[in-house]
């Protein structure tokens, strides 16, 4: 029998042992047996995979972590934040609740980590009540069709690659291609009602670039921005994710369409996989676990159109080397409804946004657009892949003019589609008007 001073003691160290001693749930708790890297493994206690715990090192720090995995009679975990301090025998205590973060109305203008503390010196955010981060993928016959379009307020984008409110696009680009400069410019200039931005892994230094130069104060006023560095753990890098697509989900079921822009997926795969091959996956494609792709389908899927409000999202992926084949970049483009490519030569010849049309694809531009429209960015289609096809003949000067009369055409027009094409940083078009200046063109 423990003596009263050991009881009152290890209600001081923590409420959830005096919890435990009140329902005499020793079956609670477990000691650890073993430390690899970021995992902890250790001899109980009973609980499911998810489940969140807690780690009393000998000094009575509390070390919150996550259940990721059993290795037979053992629980595997990994702490939230650097395991520095924990030792062999420490205690850990199963908390029977998955993640959760606190939500409620009036987070615009909000900078939160990925467990919802506030990173911007403002008092923490009232939650009205506490959202699953696991979230719920809406049943299939339930979701409802996407026929109304959203501007981005990106010419590119509204006039050759229009968004249906309720889509989910991917980016592509390789690293320092614009992706970061493109979604501040989406989150100014957007008709939705508000914007969740999640940075995943970001670099320290960015994150405040990105709120005052990308955001500014504008797309600050109706942005919840949430951030975990790319110094934190896997764990905090994938609930950045969760966590704002969890607070996009709450938005929406108040009526309202949300904009969420999750930078970068990519970095979400490489958190999953740190996390899968912790657990003891075997390692696949290019070293991701098949749980990873499994991870990044359900957040994905639980965006789109809904009864009752709506989620129009944007995943930026990194393509390594520019190659579209990679896995990562191949999964992706077949979990959304459309993907929007950066080139790398069209960034350095100075083409801003660099988005390459040719490559792009809006499946539900159909759904969204006039026929008028349709036909109108057909035509322009056309032009810029004769222009494409043609183009080492045109640089050097081997192409006389009235050989191909497409290509002429396209020659003719050219400067007006990059005209239309190109956009300043600070310019904003609207849907109306850039499909008017789209239909008005003398192609």
């Amino acid at each position: 029998m423990k003596s009263e001073q050991q009881r009152t003691e290890n209600a001081i160290l923590s409420p959830y042992f005096a919890r435990l001693e009140a329902k005499s749930s020793w079956r609670w708790m477990g000691r650890i047996v073993e430390a690899t890297g970021q995992t902890v493994e250790s001899e109980g206690p009973p609980c499911s995979v998810g489940e969140c715990c807690e780690i009393f090192d000998t000094e009575g720090k509390l070390h919150r972590a996550e259940v990721i995995g059993f290795r037979e009679q053992h629980v595997l975990a990994m702490p939230l934040e650097a395991p520095q301090g924990i030792r062999y025998g420490d205690t850990v205590v199963a908390l029977e609740t998955t993640p959760r973060i606190g939500v409620s109305e009036g987070m615009e203008g909000r900078i939160l980590d990925a467990l919802g503390a506030p990173l911007d010196s403002l008092p923490p955010v009232r939650a009205s009540r506490l959202w699953p981060l696991d979230g719920t993928i809406p049943h299939p016959m339930k979701r409802v069709p996407i026929h109304e379009p959203m501007s981005t307020g990106i010419r590119a984008l509204d006039g050759m690659l229009t968004i249906g409110r309720g889509q989910r696009i991917g980016i592509f680009g390789g690293s320092g291609v614009g992706k970061s400069t493109l979604i501040g410019m989406m989150t100014r200039n957007t008709t939705a009602d508000l914007t969740v931005v999640g940075l995943v892994g970001e670099r320290g230094r960015e994150v405040r670039e990105f709120v005052d130069d990308s955001l500014g104060p504008e797309g600050m006023r109706r942005a919840v921005v949430v951030v975990s560095s790319s110094d934190q753990s896997p764990l905090l890098r994938m609930r950045a994710a969760l966590t704002a697509t969890s607070i996009a989900e709450f938005y929406a079921s108040q009526g309202k369409h949300v904009l969420l822009v999750l930078d970068s997926l990519t970095r979400y795969a490489m958190a999953a996989r740190e996390i899968g091959l912790a657990a003891g996956e075997p390692p696949a494609t290019k070293g991701y676990t098949p749980s990873v792709f499994t991870r990044v389908a359900r957040l994905v899927e639980r965006t789109g159109n809904f009864e009752q409000g709506s989620i129009t999202a944007f995943y930026t992926v990194l393509m390594e080397g520019d190659d579209q084949q990679d896995p990562i970049v191949d999964a992706v483009r077949s979990f959304v409804d459309g993907h929007v490519v950066l080139s790398r030569s069209m960034a350095s010849a100075g083409w801003y946004p660099p988005i390459h049309v040719l490559d792009s694809l809006s499946r539900l531009m159909p759904e969204v657009t006039s026929r008028e429209h349709r036909m109108r960015a057909g035509a322009v289609r056309r032009l810029l892949a004769a222009h494409s096809r043609s183009e080492d003949l045109i640089r050097i000067g081997a192409y006389k003019a009235g050989a191909d009369a497409e290509l002429d055409q396209a020659l003719r027009a050219m400067p007006l589609l990059r005209e239309f094409l190109e956009q300043d940083i600070g310019e904003r078009s609207n849907m109306e008007e850039t499909v008017q200046r789209l239909l008005d063109m003398e192609l």
